[in-house]
């Protein structure tokens, strides 16, 4: 029943069929070359795009592997690869993945993990992304398959441990619905995003995402430890980098989580409390217990180092930046950018509220910030744009606004 408004009563909304199990059925997993080779073959011979998507075991090992490999494709079924066994070297599968469009939610997310395998798309598409550009509320797959399709998946096993072996049935279950309905999600995706005009759009953002290189390392990624803004003095930030650099060797060569290996409280702990003796370390509510106190020589070692440190080497109190300040202290050190900032940031909400397009999809906001602090000296917007790795649709429905927002100074 509709309303006054014309809105849709919630009663009237279908309920989601909820997906139980595959289609087809559970495959078999595929754990050796064999079976690899014939899975090679099936898709090869299939036809369409190719649903892709993999499991990481994130919370629980150091490194972002892929320890599950899901595939889907007209005429080829679902399969479901397990890397481990084949010595994480899926290449066998590489010729006929290559050159199909690879579905994948959230790509960025999973291309890496699959490089690694010997796996790449030769094209993407990516159904998070076009559901963010077609201004969907919510773009978890499982929101977006209720909404869009009408179905509602399996919950609770994203976060799992997926190094687990022998992985669990309802995990393979699981597993093979996450990609039992990617073709379709993108069939509705793409007709949304075709009659919104921003199909081009869309493809231009797959594109980077594809082409995208790895990300640059951190300078100091120590400084991320929860809880380090308590922390003023350098021999407090001293012994938490000691500490996180410590456990970050020691979870790289158990290939344990490192929340797993020392939480970041008994870090920033440590670094507060600052015990004079190993014994006063170990007398510490976190590093009371056993595991933790077999190690407590190797924790003192790394705090005893913090402490003989040469002041000059000592971290400084904030992190060393490339480009603009932290925009809190603009309005002193340059009026006149920050009252940019202020004017192109309205700017592009204005533009992202007119299209439907989350402002952070519409221009990366180091990228804005960059063009506010040190304008161009030529003017030329566009380019500064296009050099900062911004995206022509983007080019085109920001330039003249932000051209203008570079003219505003301070009152």
């Amino acid at each position: 029943m509709q309303d006054g408004l014309g809105t849709t009563d919630e009663a009237d909304v279908p309920a989601p069929v909820p997906l139980l199990a595959p289609v087809d059925g559970l495959p078999p997993v595929v754990a050796d070359r064999d079976a690899l080779r014939a899975t090679a073959e099936a898709f090869a011979a299939g036809s369409g795009p190719i649903a892709v998507d993999a499991e990481r075991a994130s919370g629980f090992r150091y490194s972002q592997r892929a320890y599950l490999v899901q595939l889907r494709r007209a005429g080829a079924g679902t399969a479901l690869v397990d890397p481990i066994p084949l010595g994480s070297d899926l290449s066998d599968l590489a010729p006929a993945l290559t050159g199909p469009e690879w579905v994948l939610h959230a790509a960025s997310q999973d291309l890496a993990c699959l490089a690694e395998t010997g796996l790449a798309p030769s094209r993407l598409f990516d159904t998070e992304l076009a559901g963010r550009l077609a201004g969907l509320p919510r773009v978890g797959l499982g929101p977006m398959v209720e909404n869009l399709l009408g179905l509602a998946l399996e919950k609770g096993h994203g976060a799992a441990d997926w190094s687990r072996r022998p992985l669990p049935q309802d995990w393979l279950v699981y597993a093979a619905l996450d990609v039992e309905v990617l073709v379709e999600l993108r069939d509705v995706l793409t007709g949304m995003l075709d009659e919104q005009g921003k199909l081009d759009w869309a493809h231009q953002e797959f594109e980077a995402v594809r082409t995208a290189g790895p990300p640059a390392p951190r300078a100091e990624p120590w400084r991320r430890t929860s809880g380090i803004h308590k922390l003023r003095k350098p021999r407090q930030l001293a012994a938490v980098r000691a500490l996180w650099e410590a456990r970050d060797r020691l979870a790289a060569e158990r290939d344990i989580a490192p929340g797993r290996v020392l939480p970041d409280a008994a870090i920033v702990d440590a670094a507060v409390t600052a015990p004079d003796s190993a014994g006063a370390l170990s007398a510490m509510a976190v590093f009371r217990g056993r595991s933790q106190r077999r190690m407590t020589a190797y924790w003192w070692s790394a705090l005893a180092a913090a402490e003989r440190l040469d002041p000059a080497d000592l971290p400084r109190p904030t992190a060393p930046t490339e480009g603009p300040p932290p925009v809190a202290r603009w309005a002193d050190r340059d009026p006149d950018a920050a009252a940019r900032l202020t004017a192109a940031r309205a700017a592009v909400a204005e533009v992202g509220a007119e299209r439907t397009v989350p402002v952070e999809n519409l221009l990366q906001p180091d990228l804005l910030r960059r063009l506010c602090w040190t304008p161009p000296e030529d003017g030329d917007v566009a380019g500064f744009l296009r050099k900062g790795g911004a995206r022509e649709w983007q080019i085109a429905l920001l330039t003249p606004a932000l051209e203008q927002a570079l003219t505003v100074r301070s009152a």
